[in-house]
């Protein structure tokens, strides 16, 4: 008598996401029990949500807030190449390909720590512009103020990639007097002249030695007239180089818990001549 197949629960599925680091299939999930078959584990999938709050519910406890903490958001793309009738699934750039593959896209919100140097999973999104209209900014945005008004959590920086760092993002960090650290293009046009000179691409700054070990104060083409940033130069090896801008304000920047406004400039993998 064939034994009886036991009832997937949401236990059993996060489980096997755990352990497995490779293949997350169900045909994968059910080669590798005894208890479900594949059609079960199909019907569990197709029932049941795990929505976004449900991650903060079972998070929330074990988040250990600091007034130095950080929001980290960024964007992955579950690979999906051999998929053909997957909801969600469309072509887009992933960073882990370097190119565009066809994926289900999953904007991330990080909370860390870096006293204890632990990070926990407050938030996501799921990157469905057909279905809801928003754009991966939109996401982004959305879970932000979630952190501040809803959830009440404890940060003074939001660290975020090359893709968020807009005008606009960035101009609603400030109005939540937090502090910014994200990478730009290297041909964002700035001026380090105070209006002297025509706008440049920022990895064309010529930099003096204090310039160097301090920074610049510069201005981002498209903001308002008197708001400038601090640009950093840092060499990250051979083949490639990064520039991280701060915002500049009074004397120069803060310590955490200040206002100063910190970007990362990020080249990719172009190199710049030091």
């Amino acid at each position: 008598m064939r034994a009886k197949k036991e009832r997937v629960t949401r236990l059993d599925y996060c489980q096997y996401l755990l352990v497995s680091q490779i293949n997350y299939t169900l045909t994968n999930y059910a080669e590798h029990t005894e208890k479900f078959s594949h059609d079960m584990a199909n019907r569990y999938l197709s029932g049941d949500e795990i929505r976004p709050r449900l991650v903060w519910e079972n998070i929330k406890n074990e988040v250990c807030p600091t007034p130095h903490g950080f929001l980290v958001f960024d964007d992955s793309v579950m690979d999906k190449n051999f998929s053909r009738h997957i909801e969600l699934v469309r072509r887009q750039y992933s960073g882990n390909a370097h190119g565009v593959i066809k994926g289900i896209g999953v904007v991330t919100c990080v909370y860390v720590n870096p006293q204890i140097d632990q990070f926990w999973i407050i938030d996501y999104r799921i990157y469905d512009p057909e279905g809801n209209g928003k754009t991966k900014l939109d996401h982004m945005q959305d879970m932000l103020l979630n952190c501040v008004y809803q959830k009440g959590l404890d940060f003074w920086a939001v660290l975020m990639d090359t893709w968020y760092a807009t005008k606009e993002m960035m101009l609603q960090i400030e109005k939540l007097e937090k502090i910014y650290y994200c990478p730009l293009k290297d041909n964002r046009q700035v001026d380090d002249s105070f209006g002297a000179k025509s706008y440049q691409r920022v990895d064309s700054l010529e930099w003096t030695e204090t310039e160097k070990q301090q920074g610049k104060v510069i201005k981002i083409k498209g903001f308002p007239a008197e708001h400038k940033v601090k640009v950093f130069r840092v060499v990250l090896s051979a083949f490639g180089a990064a520039h991280g801008l701060c915002r500049h304000k009074r004397d120069g920047a803060r310590q955490p818990g200040g206002r100063t406004r910190c970007v990362r400039l990020s080249l990719e993998d172009r190199a710049i001549s030091p």
